[in-house]
């Protein structure tokens, strides 16, 4: 079992990794001998180009229009009806430009009209009109100007209407050209590396000093750095480091965490990529920013690559839907073969991490390759403690804060859960407006990490919060007259997340092994809030579903997992992981119908044995449920001490075993018995 926290109503849901997800994202200045990584452009969308010419053509269509309307204030008439209207004594003044004439006429209004005429080429004005019959008396009325036709304004006007739509379409071809260009170069870019570079030179880097918990890991680790460091003695002796190391571990743990501590450790370049940032639509790419990260890398040695949830490219071969020419098991090839074409004076290493080394390829894990793996397990209590110190740094603590009990309720936190559990703590402090995290805003981070935020607005009726208390009591009550079951540390009809209410039950002390009692024990007190509905009020409601369901797992994994089963045997039927198909597991069972329904006969069994255990327990202290009940819709959570000062009212004392009152003793797995 990865977690011994019990509730009812939900599970426990684990908290997102986030220890690791906050150490990915820094990047450091460069050092001398490291390549910096060039991050692709995004290439500009079709409608951004759409857009942009649009926008183009409206400005080209707006200045011509302004022009035509500069043109349309004049107006073209012929030299015949100039000779006339100067003939009748309308016109005040006339330009001569070249051949082009421009005469306004007399009028009150402003501005005077305007009109345009063109003379024979070559001839004067005063002949050409003098042919029209205009006198000299009737020509000197009007004001005559001759002027250059040469001049700036004169080209621009003539000539803009035609270079004008000529600039634009060599615009166009350009603007286009220049796109084509762009893509062709993210073609050439497409498979080179992704990988997010961490200076070793940043202050601020990670060290073993930042990384609470993980002794035997930091210890493993420690010899690559030293390589790293001094790597003269290694190579002199004859000795090699090992090319790659797999960390694995629950999700949460540190993977990440202590990959970049071993470089900062070390002080050397650390390239940090995903598994599935590989992995393209189009076959190759991934093969080909594999072999670009490694160019990179050996041109920055010494220096560690690290590949998280290498499980996204390192599957076994042959087992994909694409057969075995895919672009995850190409990519996985290719890989490979750059870890075996390292040289012993390389001074790279690979690291990579994995929360499921079982589906791993056979290739990847053989000497040579990862063939250092090490294992990073959930922190016990001590770890725990150092974990929040570490969190707690940089955070204002009240002085209640008390640290062993905060890492004792918490048992089957990872490290992220733990950064969680504090980060949810400050917010709880701070949206209440107080300036220092207290120990109740720790210990309600832990039940939010756990279950859920609280919903007081959830309001029950009368009838259901008395189900929910009722239900309560029941689990709490036959948890404490178990001798194997853990002791309650809370009881509360609060909803939280999914949960109507729950029951908050911990192990004094961090277990790695189970027994078939403890089993036992468990299941009765899952089933004691549905034995209670059936006891009080004569009916079931929708309230233990979830109890169902845990307590079904638990006894099927008895039986076919853990060898409980006397009637089965000492047989493994199903393992921790297979084929998953459609959402399901197990897809390859290797038994027989019969033996099907033997597991489904012994689960029943199990279940119906653990169901009456629980029904004897409370028919026998119906009183004292009554009480908790009765207590519970009072003031709706019990604490530890509050709850066992009412059983003992009762005459019930608990005399479980405490890390105070019970000596430890070294227990020894897999010893030689043929001593």
């Amino acid at each position: 079992m990865t977690k011994e926290q019990k509730k009812q109503g939900s599970k426990p849901k684990n908290a997102q990794n986030q220890n690791e997800q906050n150490d990915q994202n820094q990047n450091g200045q460069k050092s001398k001998k490291i390549i910096k990584v060039k991050k692709m452009s995004r290439p500009v969308g079709f409608m951004a180009n759409l857009l942009t010419a649009i926008l183009i053509i409206f400005t080209i269509v707006l200045l011509y229009s302004f022009i035509e309307e500069g043109k349309s204030a004049s107006q073209e008439i012929s030299i015949s009806q100039l000779a006339a209207d100067i003939q009748a004594g309308s016109v005040q003044t006339a330009t001569v430009r070249g051949d082009a004439i421009e005469a306004v006429y007399k009028s009150d209004t402003e501005p005077k009209p305007l009109k345009k005429t063109t003379k024979e080429s070559g001839t004067a004005l005063s002949d050409t009109l003098a042919n029209y019959g205009v006198t000299s008396e009737q020509l000197k009325n009007v004001s005559i100007e001759v002027k250059n036709p040469d001049g700036f304004g004169y080209w621009a006007v003539t000539l803009l209407p035609f270079l004008l739509p000529l600039f634009f379409i060599l615009f166009l071809i350009w603007y286009f050209t220049r796109q084509v260009k762009g893509a062709s170069m993210q073609a050439f870019t497409f498979g080179q590396s992704r990988a997010k570079l961490v200076d070793p030179t940043d202050k601020s880097r990670v060290t073993f000093k930042d990384v609470a918990g993980a002794k035997e890991a930091k210890q493993e680790l420690s010899e690559i750095v030293d390589f790293l460091k001094n790597p003269k003695k290694f190579i002199e002796i004859g000795a090699q480091i090992p090319k790659g190391i797999l960390m694995m571990g629950a999700p949460g743990t540190g993977k990440t965490l202590l990959a970049r501590a071993t470089a900062g450790e070390a002080g050397v370049a650390f390239f940090s990529i995903s598994g599935s940032e590989f992995v393209e639509m189009f076959v190759g790419v991934g093969a080909s920013r594999v072999r670009d990260l490694f160019k990179m890398a050996k041109a920055a040695a010494p220096c560690i690559i690290f590949i998280d949830e290498i499980d996204a490219v390192g599957r076994a071969r042959g087992v994909g839907t694409g057969g075995g020419n895919d672009e995850r098991e190409q990519t996985l090839n290719q890989i490979l073969v750059e870890m075996d074409g390292f040289e012993p004076n390389e001074k790279v290493i690979v690291m990579a991490a994995t929360n499921r080394p079982d589906v791993l390829d056979p290739a990847i894990l053989r000497p040579g390759r990862f063939d250092r793996r090490v294992t990073i397990d959930l922190p016990d209590r001590s770890d725990r403690e150092a974990i929040l110190r570490v969190h707690a740094r940089n955070k204002p603590l009240a002085e209640d804060v008390n640290f062993s009990v905060l890492a004792e309720r918490t048992p089957g936190f990872s490290g992220a859960d733990l950064y969680s559990m504090m980060n949810e703590a400050a917010i709880l402090a701070a949206r209440e407006e107080r300036t220092k995290v207290g120990q109740f805003d720790l210990i309600r981070s832990i039940e939010k990490v756990m279950l859920g935020p609280e919903r007081r607005s959830h309001l029950l009726s009368k009838k259901e919060k008395e189900i929910t208390a009722y239900h309560e009591a029941g689990h709490a009550l036959v948890a404490s007259l178990l001798p194997n079951a853990d002791p309650v540390h809370k009881i509360s009809i609060i909803a939280r997340g999914r949960a109507g209410g729950y029951t908050l039950k911990l192990p004094n002390e961090d277990r790695k092994l189970q027994s078939k009692k403890e089993f036992l024990d468990d299941l009765a007190m899952t089933l004691g809030g549905y034995v209670t509905e059936q006891m009080v009020f004569g009916d079931i409601t929708t309230g233990p579903s979830n109890d169902l369901q845990v307590a079904s797992g638990l006894a099927r994994d008895m039986v076919t997992r853990f060898g409980m089963s006397e009637k089965i045997g000492p047989i493994a039927l199903e393992g921790n992981g297979g084929r998953t198909m459609f959402g399901s597991r197990g897809v390859d069972s290797e038994y027989s119908e019969k033996v099907s329904a033997e597991i489904d006969a012994e689960i029943s069994r199990i279940v119906n044995e653990a169901l009456e255990k629980a029904k004897v327990l409370l028919t026998e202290n119906r009183k004292v449920l009554d009480i908790i009940a009765k207590k519970l819709l009072i003031v709706e959570t019990l604490e530890r001490d509050d709850y066992e000062k009412l059983l003992e009212g009762q005459g019930i004392f608990l005399t479980k075993y405490s890390p105070d009152n019970i000596a430890e003793e070294e227990v020894t797995i897999g010893e030689d018995l043929s001593k």
